[in-house]
C-alpha cells in the first residue's frame, strides 16, 4: 500500500433476525462501493445480536450454513469490494460457539478468520451482567492478513483491554488493526475513545473500529462511536451515536512519519522478569 485508501465503517443497530441484518450489510456494501471505498468494516455480532441465547440458538449455525456470511461473500464478489465482517456467531465443528471475525476478498473468498480470544465476563455497577464464556469458546490464535490497508491485525471488542495482544500485533508490524465492537454504554462512555487511541499509539498503527450503536431488539443499548484513529492517536473519524455509514482515508505516509518520529517498535526491549 502506497497511496491513501478510502474505507467505509458501517455502524449498525443489529437485531435478532439474521436475514434483516444481512440485507443491511449488503445495502451498506453497495453504498460503500458506490462511494469509492476499497473496504467495508462492520461491527461485532453484525449478523445477530440477541442476548436471549435460547432464541438465538436456532440462528447460530456452521459457516457453510450462515446466511449473513453467504450474503456478504456474494456482495464482495459482485462489487469487487473487500469486506471485514466484524464478527458472527458461528457453530464450530465441535458443537461449541465462536465469536468469529472474517475478512473477505473481492472474489468473495475468506482471506482470514479470527476467533475472539478474551471473553466478556463482567458485573457492571449499572447492574448489567454479561457471561460471554457461558456460550462462546475463546480463540487461541493471533491473526493478521494483507488487505488494501496493508497488514491488518484482527481483534474484537473486549480484546482491546489486553495489551499483550496488541503488543504482538505491533511486533508483527501491522499497518492497521480492526477492533469491531458492541460496547455497552457505561464502559463505552468511560473507556472507548481512551483505549482505541492507546492501542493505535502503542502499535504505531491505524485503528479501524466499526461499532454497534443504539437501542436493540433484544433490549440492550450499545455505545456507537465507530472510530478511525491514526498512528499518532488522533481521531480522524467518529460515527457518533445510532446507525451510520461513514468514510475515512487511511494514509500510509502518516504511518511512516509517526514511526520515524517515535520508533517505539524498533526501540522495544524485552522486560526482565523478576525471580520473586
Amino acid at each position: 500500500m502506497s497511496a491513501p485508501v478510502k474505507v467505509a465503517l458501517f455502524q449498525m443497530t443489529s437485531g435478532i433476525d439474521p436475514l434483516v441484518n444481512a440485507a443491511a450489510i449488503v445495502d451498506g456494501a453497495r453504498k460503500a462501493a458506490g462511494n469509492g471505498a476499497a473496504m467495508l468494516f462492520t461491527p461485532e455480532m453484525c449478523g445477530l445480536l440477541d442476548r436471549n441465547r435460547a432464541r438465538a440458538t436456532a440462528h447460530i449455525v456452521a459457516e457453510r450454513d450462515n446466511p449473513v456470511l453467504a450474503a456478504a461473500r456474494d456482495a464482495a464478489r459482485e462489487l469487487g469490494l473487500w469486506i471485514d465482517l466484524g464478527s458472527l456467531a458461528i457453530l464450530r465443528d465441535d458443537g461449541k460457539w465462536a465469536n468469529r471475525g472474517f475478512v473477505l476478498d473481492p472474489d468473495g473468498e475468506i482471506a482470514a478468520r479470527y476467533d475472539k480470544i478474551h471473553m466478556f465476563d463482567v458485573d457492571l455497577a449499572s447492574g448489567e451482567t454479561w457471561r460471554e464464556s457461558a456460550a462462546y469458546t475463546p480463540g487461541e490464535a493471533v491473526v493478521t492478513v494483507e488487505t488494501p490497508v496493508g497488514r491488518l491485525g484482527m481483534a474484537i471488542c473486549y480484546d482491546i483491554r489486553f495489551p499483550a495482544l496488541f503488543e504482538e500485533l505491533g511486533r508483527r508490524r501491522c499497518d492497521a488493526i480492526r477492533i469491531p465492537a458492541a460496547f455497552t454504554v457505561p464502559t463505552g462512555s468511560s473507556h472507548w475513545h481512551l483505549m482505541q487511541r492507546a492501542r493505535a499509539v502503542e502499535a504505531s498503527a491505524w485503528v479501524i473500529s466499526a461499532a454497534q450503536g443504539g437501542s436493540h431488539e433484544d433490549g440492550r443499548e450499545t455505545f456507537g462511536h465507530s472510530l478511525v484513529v491514526d498512528p499518532w492517536g488522533e481521531v480522524i473519524y467518529d460515527g457518533g451515536e445510532g446507525g451510520s455509514l461513514g468514510y475515512a482515508m487511511i494514509d500510509p505516509a502518516r504511518t511512516g512519519d509517526v514511526r520515524a518520529q517515535l520508533p517505539s517498535l524498533a526501540n522495544k526491549r524485552e522486560i526482565p522478569r523478576s525471580a520473586s
